[in-house]
């Protein structure tokens, strides 16, 4: 493990040094100790054995009595102890996995790794399936009578789980249908998500005679050398050009597997069973996606045009697009001053947050080396509330990195907050899910915004962040059109890859606009977004919490009353309230269409600010 750890190090350290630095610090890894001391401790060894007991003797004492416990004199009591029950058991259910999977994530090419992976999400599968009946059965109790026995008594504590799981109604089917389902997603999209995240992380891309993983690939088309970036852009369309045949096979067979899903279940729309998920309605969603794709002049096309000139052409190659500007300072952080940037910015909002912020530091909660094997990106990952999230980064010492460790931790800090509400109203639903991170990336932009030197790295940083929001936004509603497209046209039949690659590249020619150039290779580059596989239609929660954080920004740069205090309050209220609950108290309303227009016009400003400035 020692010689693991080392090498590790020694990797990063290389990564950074191709960056042009001679060293980033000391990279913590995480330890999972908090989870289970390791893959053969005894407590592992334990909980999954114990877990399909447990779930099977659940079953024998609840299954097929719910109605009638809810028609009984002690009724709140009863059934408040059965939820109670319940989430006892997911929280040891979710343990496992989150052992199961940050290990995974760490090196996902590691075959003992990946087994041990597999098995527990075997076991875990099997025993959850005997614990499908409770929500089923607690959805088939009358309406008036479950609405009369949750508004007073123990089981009022968990109103907002039964409301909320009350929403899901229209959808269920019988429950053998739904063990069917359950116990199937091993073998269906959980084995599909599992093979394109291990055909990912064993690309190799050759870049000036070296051979990088897909992180150390990416970063470079944000460094300052040209070549550089050119020749990184073309190693990956030629590496995913040679594997696009596997990539749309993994595809189609996830659309069509959701597709079968959908059409068993009632839902109408391809986006609407993740609209259900995130507790939002179509109709705002539709409003943010209109609202974003006719700003795409005002901002993207218009973003893009000035850094061409910038970079002394009319119109730039798509692998410059998120270069910095010429002549830019390309300082490299050391881990420790990213460290301090992020929590200064935090203190400054409030010191509670710091505070909170900093114990990922101070313990092996955090896991930043870049190395093979290891999950491309970034996450955070909230474990289960008895513990502590995970945060996953691949840091090499760019200002981008430091955005994104500030991102992650603010996911982090959100979680902690949430935890008191327990596992099963401790989760966030996506649109709200990104207020936090998105937050703590603006409070940290803003920091090293307020020290840049001279006019010559404001402009530096007001770009590198305009990029950032437009990736986030408009981006990220493009990403959202480009899987409508898929998903549409893949019930009409198999998507060949050239027909993927075109609806990729008219969503991109569309959204980036006439001053960005697209050549050979960037048609496949759709292969490699881990969230089209993973969670269908995620995407558009990020440019809904980057246009709420602007939003919220606003208000907070006003000086509204008791600011601080509502802030904290959303982010502690986990998944028991709807967006428009916590929205309210800061007079912002998600489904008025102007309130996108708040957001939008944020990133417009920056632009125009980059306008003025000389040079």
């Amino acid at each position: 493990m020692s010689r693991t750890v080392s090498s590790n190090l020694n990797f990063a350290t290389a990564a950074a040094n191709a960056a042009g630095d001679n060293s980033i610090g000391s990279l913590p890894e995480w330890k999972l100790d908090d989870l289970y001391p390791g893959m053969d401790s005894a407590l592992f060894k334990t909980d999954l054995t114990r877990a399909l007991p447990l779930c099977c003797s659940f079953a024998e004492r609840w299954r097929g009595k719910l109605a009638d416990i809810a028609g009984s004199p002690e009724a709140s009591e009863k059934l408040c102890a059965a939820v109670r029950e319940y989430e006892e058991i997911e929280e040891l259910l979710g343990r496992i996995m989150s052992y199961a999977g940050l290990l995974h994530a760490g090196d996902t090419t590691d075959t003992a790794r990946t087994k041990f992976y597999g098995d527990a999400q075997d076991k875990v599968t099997a025993a959850s399936s005997e614990m499908l009946f409770f929500t089923l059965e607690l959805n088939r109790i009358d309406d008036g009578l479950l609405d009369k026995v949750m508004s007073a008594g123990p089981l009022a504590h968990y109103k907002p789980w039964l409301e909320d799981l009350r929403k899901e109604k229209p959808y269920q089917l019988d429950d053998k249908l739904e063990q069917l389902f359950h116990e199937k997603s091993v073998t269906s999209y959980s084995a599909w998500n599992r093979l394109f995240d291990e055909t990912i992380a064993s690309l190799r891309f050759k870049v000036d005679g070296k051979d990088l993983g897909i992180a150390e690939t990416l970063n470079l088309l944000q460094g300052n050398d040209g070549d550089q970036r050119k020749a990184a852009a073309l190693a990956l369309g030629d590496v995913l050009k040679s594997r696009q045949t596997t990539f749309a096979h993994i595809t189609n067979t996830l659309a069509k597997d959701k597709e079968i899903s959908d059409r068993w279940r009632g839902f109408k729309d391809v986006a609407d069973s993740r609209h259900l998920a995130n507790r939002i309605e179509r109709e705002v969603v539709e409003a943010l996606v209109s609202a974003v794709e006719g700003a795409y002049p005002r901002l993207s096309h218009r973003f893009y045009k000035w850094k061409a000139r910038q970079h002394g052409v009319e119109v730039m190659d798509y692998w410059d697009r998120n270069a910095p500007l010429p002549h830019s300072d390309s300082r490299i952080y050391r881990w420790d001053e990213a460290r301090d940037i992020i929590l200064d910015a935090y203190g400054d909002f409030a010191k509670p947050m710091a505070d909170i912020g900093k114990r990922f530091f101070d313990n092996p909660w955090i896991d930043a080396p870049v190395r093979p094997g290891k999950s491309p990106g970034a996450f955070a990952h909230p474990t289960v509330p008895s513990v502590h999230p995970y945060l996953l980064v691949n840091f090499m010492g760019k200002s981008r990195d430091v955005m994104t460790l500030a991102h992650e931790l603010g996911h982090g800090v959100h979680q902690v907050l949430a935890g008191p509400q327990g596992a099963l109203m401790s989760s966030t639903p996506l649109t709200l899910a990104e207020t936090a991170s998105v937050f703590g990336e603006m409070l940290t932009f803003r920091k090293m915004l307020d020290n840049a030197k001279d006019k010559a790295d404001r402009k530096a940083l007001l770009a590198a962040k305009v990029s950032d929001m437009l990736n986030t936004v408009v981006r990220q509603i493009a990403f959202y059109s480009f899987e409508r497209k898929i998903h549409i046209a893949r019930r009409e039949g198999e998507l060949t890859p050239d027909a993927i690659n075109a609806i990729w590249m008219s969503v991109q020619a569309e959204s980036l606009g006439p001053a960005i150039r697209f050549g050979a290779g960037y048609e496949t580059w759709w292969a490699y977004i881990p969230h089209f596989i993973h969670s269908p239609f995620y995407v558009y929660a990020y440019a809904f919490g980057d246009c709420l954080v602007n939003s919220l920004y606003g208000v907070y740069q006003n000086a509204a009353p008791g600011f601080v205090e509502k802030y904290f309050a959303l982010l502690s209220a986990g998944g028991t309230k709807h967006h428009s609950e916590v929205l309210k108290p800061f007079g912002l309303d998600a489904r008025d269409p102007a309130f996108w227009q708040i957001g939008l016009k944020m990133i417009e400003g920056f632009i125009v600010e980059l306008e003025g400035l000389e040079g």
